[in-house]
């Protein structure tokens, strides 16, 4: 029988498009799956006949108790090199081999200053009015010469974004557990004393960090508390580094004057779901990573690692 492959999450039906399948024609029967599952049960049905799984980076979660029902598995595949929601400890009692892809860290870099610039100057707000025969200039634009840019993290991304603050002639100042003076001035920024020194004196605050014990839960009800009234939070890493009611709470109380996100504790976000509709967020469906570039790397690189699978030398793993 020949293996079968699927190719999980793939939203706007792209991956096909997106790179030279056919090593494995004849090989591998692939097929495409675009919705999202809600149940580990409907995952189990979806791809329990299936020897190869490519999954596109955290839409699905691999825990332990899902690889004890997938007994066929043998490869599985995740877009980049790092993906928390894949136990691979259990991968390996189970005999699966997991292996990544490269990714490209300009694109999350890029959305992070859209959202920045979207809330700055209030673009959808007044791109909506335009579009609906509404007032011609209802909003005042938020200035980013001469206002602080606050970095929570500042590793490959969060230094990205620190140059193009500074391209602005923002005051860029950075803060994460480990950062050094040294390391931040190799940035070209200061390195905040304290995370609540850089809460107290930020415009806008972006989160740049690896979700993790120590930064689950980072920014909670005291700290955005801490926050200018006139400030902007902005996070494109991971949603469990700030509290999701504290969040929301802030917003409704317009405590902070906004927040850019695309990351959400439950993805698909409800439609119910009230970071739809306040009317101080900018939200996007974690775009950070979705661009055309990004996409042809992982699913050629997902091809390169079936290939060498199947001949018996694995590329790219992890674990």
């Amino acid at each position: 029988m020949t293996p079968r492959c699927a190719v999980l999450d793939d939203y706007q039906d792209v991956a096909l498009s997106m790179a030279d399948w056919s090593p494995l024609d004849g090989i591998v029967d692939v097929r495409t799956l675009r919705q999202p599952f809600g149940s580990e049960d409907e995952v189990v049905e979806a791809i329990g006949d299936c020897e190869f799984v490519v999954a596109m980076r955290e839409r699905t979660p691999f825990p332990a108790s899902l690889f004890a029902r997938l007994p066929r598995l043998r490869l599985l595949i995740t877009s980049g090199m790092r993906n928390a929601a894949i136990d691979l400890a259990a991968a390996a009692r189970h005999g699966v081999t997991v292996c990544g892809t490269a990714s490209t860290t300009e694109p999350p870099v890029e959305l992070t200053w859209a959202l920045i610039l979207g809330l700055a100057r209030n673009v959808v707000t007044e791109s909506t009015a335009m579009r609906a025969g509404g007032p011609w200039q209802s909003t005042l634009g938020a200035d980013l010469h001469g206002r602080r840019l606050g970095l929570l993290g500042l590793g490959k991304i969060g230094t990205r974004v620190a140059g193009i603050g500074q391209a602005f002639g923002m005051d860029v100042v950075a803060w994460s557990q480990n950062l050094t003076d040294e390391r931040a001035a190799a940035a070209g920024v200061r390195a905040a004393a304290t995370k609540e020194e850089l809460l107290e004196t930020s415009d806008f605050v972006s989160v740049h960090l690896v979700l993790g014990d120590r930064t689950r839960g980072l920014l909670g009800a005291p700290e955005l508390r801490r926050m200018r009234p006139t400030a902007y939070l902005v996070n494109t890493s991971r949603a469990a580094i700030v509290d999701q009611p504290a969040l929301i709470e802030a917003l409704r109380e317009e405590r902070i004057a906004g927040a850019g996100l695309d990351v959400f504790d439950q993805e698909p976000l409800p439609d119910d779901h009230p970071l739809r509709t306040l009317p101080n967020v900018l939200a996007l469906p974690h775009l950070g990573y979705v661009t055309r570039r990004n996409y042809q790397g992982y699913f050629q690189q997902a091809v390169e690692d079936i290939v060498g699978f199947l001949d018996g030398k694995p590329v790219r793993e992890l674990g």
